[in-house]
């Protein structure tokens, strides 16, 4: 037989982690969370979305869409044009030899 202060460990575990889930899912804190009533997924839900309502709470913050670090460059005043510019000063353009063949046949 298992040790009743683990079991109440595990059980306690899984209310708090029923409870995160709830409140999270619904756009509260892990503090605000801890606060949710209900021995059930759907009471705590219930509770949840009641205080997130409460609260004035939409859901749950939306994720950053910043796109993370950007290059030096980024940013720059200058426009298309300016970039464009840019682009062509960083990736010369190469002359394959066929082109050469038709430029050399075009001069001659």
């Amino acid at each position: 037989m298992s040790d009743p202060t683990t079991e109440q460990q595990l059980t306690e575990a899984r209310t708090e982690l029923a409870r995160l889930r709830a409140g999270l899912a619904v756009g509260l804190t892990p503090e605000q969370s801890s606060r949710l009533q209900g021995a059930t997924d759907e009471e705590l839900t219930a509770d949840a979305s009641a205080f997130a309502a409460e609260l004035g709470l939409a859901g749950p913050p939306a994720p950053s869409r910043s796109g993370g670090p950007r290059g030096v460059d980024v940013g720059t005043a200058g426009g298309v044009e300016s970039g464009a510019s840019r682009y062509r000063d960083r990736h010369p353009q190469r002359v394959t030899p066929e082109a050469q063949q038709h430029q050399s046949i075009g001069q001659g």
